[in-house]
């Protein structure tokens, strides 16, 4: 691959030996398919990151973890791909370990090798189980910062939290759902992508509790066991339509939506109320078409950009401390779709 980086650059964006980076540029033997890809990702980052390189200032590597499907991580990606060259006049350069169905094991596994190779910084969605919690208390240890991004690890070493109020958010896909429902019948379902994840769990019972209160007479079925994708989801409601045909309306907050409007379609029930998180392009597509009536949404940009101010200040580069604000949530309808979605 055409590239003006030095074998020393590529080994440190890839963490990998400059002896592997030889042996991938001059296609020699002995490196692994995984290994000889992460050198050739590297580079395409070095690229999409060639701003920051010709800042001037003091230098940051970040790590960006995250176990999620990959819409979120591609919507990450490129929201903190936006914001390092507006963070002048600090020069802040990135890698990415961004995996689809993760388990515990190997995202310990990757923060570990993190401490080893070291890092100014890590931004982390991740499960709250008590091995990642662990890891999180190494990296502490190491002088590398932890910043939770969308969904805390509360009890964890980590420094802060950056994303929304999960349980308002809830509350507020709940009222919006009992609005439009109004005396329709039925139950209304709550799906996930994974039963670990605090801030999914959070926006459950921020949902279930408002429900309980406004329309204390509906019921809420709750699907766990998926990972958000769309196949998993589509068969976990289909079958809980089976079982439950008065399902009216559903809460979707781990994603996999095409797959719940399939299974609505193929078991002939109407969808009478929809609402979903993140402007993500196929749920903006579902916006459009009218399948879903509402998304609520957060600039994943404003929130990259705060994790690595947190992380700067973790190591003294900016004064003020990070106040705690949670991000702003915004209902997103088929009417006000932010421009560039």
């Amino acid at each position: 691959m055409p590239h003006t980086y030095t074998v020393r650059e590529i080994a440190r964006q890839a963490g990998v030996s400059d002896a592997t980076v030889d042996r991938v540029l001059h296609n020699r033997p002995g490196v692994r398919q995984n290994t000889a890809g992460q050198v050739r990702q590297a580079i395409k980052d070095l690229d999409a990151q060639r701003t920051q390189l010709e800042l001037s200032g003091r230098r940051f590597m970040v790590d960006l973890v995250a176990d999620a499907p990959d819409r979120f991580t591609a919507a990450v990606r490129h929201a903190l791909e936006a914001v390092l060259p507006r963070l002048r006049p600090a020069v802040i350069r990135a890698r990415f370990h961004l995996h689809e169905q993760w388990d515990g094991g190997e995202c310990v596994a990757e923060l570990d090798a993190i401490v080893k190779r070291g890092s100014h910084g890590v931004i982390l969605k991740a499960p709250d189980l008590p091995e990642v919690c662990d890891a999180v208390e190494r990296l502490e240890a190491a002088g590398i910062p932890v910043v939770t991004l969308v969904t805390d690890l509360p009890v964890s070493a980590r420094v802060a939290y950056v994303g929304i109020d999960n349980r308002s958010a809830g509350a507020t896909a709940a009222y919006l759902m009992t609005q439009w429902l109004g005396d329709i019948a039925g139950t209304v379902a709550v799906t996930v992508s994974n039963d670990f994840f605090r801030g999914e769990e959070e926006r459950e019972m921020g949902f279930r509790s408002a429900i309980r209160s406004m329309d204390p007479q509906r019921q809420v079925l709750y699907l766990p066991g998926s990972d958000g994708l769309d196949r998993t989801v589509n068969a976990l409601m289909s079958e809980s339509l089976e079982r439950h045909p008065e399902i009216a309306g559903v809460y979707s907050i781990g994603g996999g939506n095409n797959g719940i409007v399939d299974a609505f379609e193929a078991a002939g029930r109407p969808l009478q109320v929809f609402i979903g998180h993140d402007l993500f392009p196929e749920n903006v597509a579902l916006l459009r078409a009218g399948v879903m009536n509402a998304l609520l949404h957060h600039d994943f940009r404003i929130d990259v950009d705060r994790c690595c101010r947190i992380i700067m200040g973790a190591h003294g580069a900016l004064p003020e401390p990070d106040d705690g604000e949670v991000s702003k949530t915004d209902v997103i309808t088929p009417f006000n779709i932010p421009a560039g979605y």
